[in-house]
């Protein structure tokens, strides 16, 4: 049976998403579960839970805790990553004094910069400890930004590597309800880069249900969930994966001023919280919300109360299980761009489908997206392939330079006024970020 560690442990809700699918796969239900936290405290409970999880299921599955990064890889077939440094709250804060109005700012522009900046070594450590420990291993990581991330292991500690995201069933799945059709009955075909992949195809039964979104989008209940999405459809002709509001981030179309944040915002969206809602008011909420999940956690782990274990729509613990039954299973996944997307850079991260089974990963082959999709993502591409050279080279000026190529910074601020900010952004996350 497989050894599956899971780095990033203490993060509660989604650890234990992970830990409860394993549970339900035959071929995983004996796997030894190694959980790492550099955080006891939020370790010990997920650890306590997962046991109590296997006792209740009856499977042969054990589970290891530990704070020791190299105890957990050594000698795993599967890494899982999902991991935070710092808070990131300054990628938000600073950039909202120059004008910079991101809504999540961990992805895209300034925020996403520094948050990779931030999470970069991190990562970079896993996938160099497991080229000691675990040489074989396939690590699948979830931590954001994904394409930064996914391009400095792929320069730095080359390993076994799939990048995931909830992005692309999640959308198909709320195309879906959009149209009215069981997801069960719908097939799509999807390619970009992670955040900005373009449903190039979504066919239900067989046929293309295209003329159905045209026409779901023309509902003020629908059209208010996506606003951002139907505005991109409108304009470019494809359906985008990610949410709306993460979006926005990436094009200089919706968030330049407040009234265009206005116009493409909705309470009906995902992410965002109540209007009129300030920052301060949106951090209590989410802390009022993590200690809620907490206290469930504390509550699951150590009562003795029933635990709900059902399979989620992750993709992660499918690809285990089509990897160790050898039973093909299609899923969108982050991989260097090695001629998938032929107008994309090459050597570049990119999101496309993925055939996995007994002998590993098979990334299937796009060709070319249609033009303006194609350059919408290569503005993304240009600022991610600098922001990495400046991380593997220490080299500031090439943060400059990938801040200036962010499309809605460039729509605000000049260069002076830019080149300011990352100053301020680099001083504040100081700690963290050495050259």
């Amino acid at each position: 049976m497989p050894k599956i560690a899971v780095v990033g442990a203490g993060s509660h809700v989604f650890a234990r998403r992970l830990v409860t699918d394993l549970l339900t796969w035959p071929s995983l239900q004996d796997s030894t579960i190694a959980l790492m936290d550099v955080d006891a405290a939020k370790l010990d409970p997920m650890a306590a839970l997962a046991r109590r999880m296997i006792a209740q299921a009856g499977t042969g599955a054990t589970v290891e805790a530990t704070t020791d990064l190299e105890d957990a890889l050594r000698g795993a077939d599967y890494v899982s990553v999902s991991i935070r440094v710092g808070d990131g709250h300054n990628h938000v804060t600073i950039p909202l004094k120059y004008g910079i109005d991101q809504a999540v700012g961990d992805t895209a522009g300034p925020g996403g910069v520094f948050y990779f900046l931030r999470n970069a070594p991190a990562v970079v450590e896993i996938a160099r400890t497991m080229q000691r420990v675990c040489p074989d291993a396939l690590m699948l990581n979830y931590t954001n930004p994904m394409v930064m991330l996914s391009w400095a292991v792929k320069e730095l500690a080359p390993v076994r590597y799939v990048g995931l995201c909830h992005s692309v069933q999640g959308t198909a799945m709320h195309l879906a309800e959009y149209i009215g059709a069981p997801f069960e009955e719908v097939s799509y075909w999807v390619a970009g880069i992670n955040h900005m992949a373009w449903f190039l195809e979504y066919r239900w039964k067989g046929r293309d249900a295209y003329p159905l979104i045209w026409k779901a989008m023309e509902d003020p209940d629908i059209y208010r969930r996506d606003i951002v999405k139907w505005e991109v459809l409108k304009h470019f002709g494809a359906f985008v994966s990610e949410s709306s509001i993460h979006m926005s981030e990436y094009v200089p179309y919706f968030r330049r001023t407040p009234d265009l944040i206005e116009r493409h915002t909705s309470e009906a969206m995902w992410g965002v919280g109540p209007k009129g809602e300030t920052r301060a008011e949106r951090q209590a909420r989410f802390a009022e919300r993590r200690k809620a999940q907490d206290e469930e956690m504390e509550r699951l782990a150590y009562g003795d109360g029933p635990i709900e274990i059902d399979r989620s729509h992750e993709f992660f613990s499918r690809i285990l299980n089509a990897a160790e039954t050898n039973t093909p299973y299609v899923f969108n996944g982050n991989v260097p761009n090695t001629g998938l997307i032929t107008n994309l850079v090459q050597g570049g991260v990119v999101e496309v489908p993925i055939l996995v089974d007994g002998c590993g990963l098979h990334p299937c082959h796009v060709g070319d997206l249609p033009p303006a999709l194609a350059a919408l993502n290569r503005g993304s591409l240009n600022l991610q392939e600098l922001a990495v050279k400046g991380f593997i080279e220490g080299d500031r000026e090439a943060i400059y330079r990938a801040i200036q190529l962010d499309p809605l910074t460039a729509a605000k601020l000049s260069l002076d006024e830019i080149r300011c900010m990352a100053d301020e952004m680099f001083a504040a996350d100081a700690e963290y970020i050495t050259f």
